[in-house]
C-alpha cells in the first residue's frame, strides 16, 4: 500500500492520517478495527449532522455497528430509524456496510459534560 498520492506534475503528496489509518489497520490483521474506522470516516455524511452531533459510531463487532447517543429519546429515534441509517451506510460503503446497529446512551457531544 502506498503511504503517496501522486499529484499533477508526477509528485508525491503525503496523505492524510485518516486516509491512511485503514489500510495502516488492514495491513496488520485489523480487519473489523479498518471497517470501523472506514464507517467512522463517512458517519456524518451517512446520518447527518444532526444525527451525528447526538451519535457517534465506537465500534464494529460481527458486523454489529456500536454507537453511543447522548440521550434515551436520541437512543430510541434511531432505533426506529435503523434501517435507513443501515441503507445510507450500505451505499458508502458496500458490502463493508455494517447488518446492525446497537444504540446505548453514554455520548457527551463536545462541550457538553456527561452526566
Amino acid at each position: 500500500m502506498s503511504r503517496w498520492r501522486r499529484g499533477p506534475g508526477r509528485r508525491s503528496q503525503p496523505l492524510a492520517v485518516a486516509e491512511l489509518l485503514g489500510g495502516v489497520l488492514q495491513d496488520l490483521g485489523l480487519e473489523e478495527a479498518a471497517r470501523a474506522h472506514r464507517v467512522g470516516l463517512c458517519w456524518k455524511e451517512a446520518v447527518g449532522p444532526q444525527v451525528a452531533s447526538h451519535c457517534r459510531p465506537v465500534g464494529l463487532r460481527n458486523g454489529v455497528l456500536e454507537t453511543e447517543v447522548d440521550s434515551s429519546v436520541w437512543s430510541q429515534q434511531l432505533q426506529m430509524r435503523s434501517p435507513e441509517i443501515l441503507a445510507a451506510l450500505r451505499d458508502r460503503l458496500g458490502e463493508e456496510a455494517p447488518t446492525a446497529l446497537r444504540f446505548r446512551v453514554g455520548y457527551a457531544p463536545p462541550g457538553k459534560a456527561k452526566r
